[in-house]
């Protein structure tokens, strides 16, 4: 329809966009969200997100909403080996993609022709950073009560004057160990609801944010009331859409569905102003920032469910009527563009759809078909000008043997090696010219490295120390934190131990067996001063807690437990004394964290704490022993399939800048493992 407003005594665009005296809403997560991460001890890793590789090994499809929860953590032993593949390699756990939901808000979803793409992949990293500094603030004013767990300057107190309450009181603990990120702009929000500081006067937002009616007077014949949502469309995914079903329209006036810049006026519909697009209901007719529409679909009216979608990729959006695609409507579209809608009347009501629930269109197919294409696109390009000229294979071959080597896989890196060199040598038949640029010497230092790395993986701390110590003196003297780490996880390892023995016990005496243990509430209840040193206890007897050739009999074990108990408080004051200079927040916060795995019955099944007992958490740790050895001995920290990898990813990001073509690329998509292939007989 014509635009009302362009007649004399049309009515003022000054009016304002809210209610008189109207209260502002709290801030959105948009500005405390962090966008950074703490920086890793091999370089680069600033680049990348923090992945659980268990998950990624293992997918599952993701939840449609990020409410839904998961308890992460492991219990009981791990497998041993001595060599072979990385059983779990932190470094492809930082370099492949994974969904983590649990913490994260109640207005934060993924659309579905989103999930998996590498900028959902930062936005999630990006929230769950601002949820963990928001739980971390909460913590600090809990811990700073009477009868919390808290940490002073000098030592982590347990419990006010010195005692720890134990699992049966409910006490629970949140648990940090990243540090809080700090604010930072761009990572873009995702649309989620209307906003109702953005709106022209007379509507009303209803139903979480999701539903919007005219329910205002009307004083001119032509009014016209719009409303934006809360963030902008975001370029980085490529093509963002969203539906919005008509739950009720007055016969002969106009619904307008579009979008437009923060700077529109809201007494106009969308498409008839500047900066402003629009597909207009009583019509059919598109308009494009100006009051004169083009003719370019059916009229639509109650029950109705318009689709709008804009390609970022070419400038280009789109609508669609109950499923059905319309075909392109606007080109050279331009500019960061919010969700919008306008109404005439009294009574008109619209329900929006930001991907908190299913489409009606299959945009999902649509956003596929793009990134096949572009997928053709990266297929085609030719490898002939790498540098150095190595064909394809030649250079994949070179990365993995060089992964292998330097995280110290010696027995595999040498069959590798030996199997490679056999296969170029079969192919050179008639060629007596022998095979080069495939040998591996081992000259022990990778071994030392992998017994040391697989200590760890096996919750030796111990015998990882001994080792680090004895090979690589330089590393502690250089890297106190490093040190640090490993005392707190021996810690934690003591920790664990004696739950699993006393879980073990429960479960004999639960089957008719008599097994005491009130011991365990006597001692964590005892007075425990933990700003005097005690003792160090250098090291401990690593118990069988597997249940097999360890203790046989109740008394035995109820021996074990009582020993292993008292060596953990004791190793536990010692470390709180050590470190007491260390007033840095992080490291009294590690302190405060071991010392409260200490308050639960069974830490490995309590969702507060098990993430420390997590075999993720034992990799992170021997990855970044590793990488401290290497830095100790003037030798990159990472590989060059890690580098290569994160350069890559770099590129992309690049590349997905307002909307080209990196939007539908995701790196770590290239990286998961294949389905094997259906035996065909």
């Amino acid at each position: 329809m014509a635009n009302p407003f362009s007649a004399p005594n049309s009515r003022s665009t000054n009016m304002p966009s809210a209610p008189p005296n109207h209260t502002p809403r709290r801030s959105s997560y948009a500005a405390v969200v962090s966008g950074t991460t703490p920086t890793r001890a091999h370089g680069g890793s600033d680049v990348l997100q923090d992945f659980d590789f268990d998950s990624f090994l293992y997918p599952t499809s993701g939840p449609h909403s990020l409410d839904d929860r998961r308890t992460l953590g492991m219990t009981g032993s791990w497998a041993t080996s001595s060599h072979g593949p990385p059983r779990y390699s932190r470094a492809y756990s930082e370099l492949t993609n994974t969904y983590g939901y649990d913490g994260l808000g109640e207005h934060f979803f993924v659309p579905s022709y989103l999930r998996g793409s590498a900028y959902i992949q930062t936005l999630e990293a990006a929230y769950r950073a601002k949820v963990v500094a928001a739980r971390e603030a909460a913590q600090s004013r809990h811990s700073s009560q009477p009868g919390s767990l808290s940490t002073s300057g000098s030592a982590a107190n347990l419990n006010g004057p010195g005692k720890l309450a134990p699992s049966h009181r409910g006490m629970t603990f949140e648990l940090i160990e990243k540090a809080a990120p700090v604010e930072a702009e761009g990572v873009q929000m995702l649309p989620s609801r209307w906003n109702v500081n953005d709106k022209y006067a007379g509507l009303e937002v209803l139903r979480d944010g999701y539903e919007v009616a005219f329910t205002g007077g009307k004083t001119t014949e032509y009014e016209a009331y719009s409303i934006r949502a809360d963030h902008a469309m975001p370029m980085q995914s490529g093509i963002y859409y969203f539906e919005v079903k008509i739950v009720s329209r007055k016969v002969e006036d106009s619904i307008a569905i579009g979008f437009s810049t923060k700077d529109v006026p809201l007494s106009r519909p969308p498409g008839w102003e500047p900066n402003s697009w629009a597909y207009h209901g009583d019509d059919g007719h598109s308009y494009c920032c100006q009051s004169s529409g083009k003719s370019y679909g059916p009229t639509f009216t109650t029950d109705d469910v318009i689709g709008c979608g804009v390609n970022f990729h070419t400038g280009s959006a789109f609508f669609t009527k109950n499923g059905n695609h319309l075909g392109t409507a606007f080109r050279e579209v331009r500019g960061k563009l919010f969700p919008s809608v306008g109404m005439m009347k009294p009574g008109e009501h619209v329900w929006v759809n930001f991907g908190q629930s299913p489409f009606v269109f299959d945009i999902d197919s649509m956003i596929l078909k793009e990134k096949k294409a572009i997928e053709e696109q990266v297929a085609a390009t030719s490898t002939a000008n790498l540098a150095p000229p190595l064909d394809e294979t030649s250079l994949i071959q070179s990365l993995v043997l060089q992964y292998l080597a330097h995280d110290g896989y010696v027995e595999t890196a040498k069959a590798f090696s030996d199997e490679v060199r056999s296969e170029k040598q079969a192919l050179n038949i008639g060629n007596k010219e022998e095979v080069k640029g495939f040998e591996f010497h081992d000259d022990g230092d990778a071994s030392q490295r992998q017994e040391i790395r697989n200590a760890i993986l096996d919750g030796d701390v111990d015998t990882a120390l001994q080792l680090t110590e004895a090979h690589y003196p330089k590393v502690f003297e250089e890297d106190e934190d490093i040190y640090f780490r490993l005392q707190c996880r021996k810690f934690i390892e003591m920790i664990h131990r004696g739950a699993e023995i006393r879980s073990r016990a429960t479960a004999t005496r639960s089957n008719g067996h008599h097994s005491d243990y009130d011991a365990y509430d006597d001692m964590v209840n005892q007075d425990m001063e933990l700003d005097h040193p005690h003792e160090h206890n250098g090291g401990f007897d690593k118990m069988d807690t597997d249940g097999g050739g360890g203790a046989t009999s109740n008394g035995a074990v109820h021996d074990d437990y009582d020993r292993l108990l008292e060596e953990t408080i004791n190793f536990g004051k010692a470390i709180s004394a050590e470190f007491a200079h260390d007033k840095r927040r992080a490291t009294q916060r590690a302190l405060q964290d071991a010392f409260a795995l200490l308050a639960y019955e069974d830490p490995g099944n309590a969702p507060d704490v098990a993430h420390h007992l997590s075999l993720h958490k034992r990799v992170t740790l021997a990855e970044d022993l590793n990488s401290a050895i290497l830095v100790s001995q003037g030798k990159s920290p990472s590989t060059a399939l890690e580098r290569l990898i994160k350069q890559t990813v770099v590129l992309a990001e690049d590349l997905a800048e307002n909307g080209g073509p990196g939007s539908f690329v995701n790196v770590y998509d290239y990286m998961k493992p294949r389905p094997p292939s259906p035996n065909p007989f």
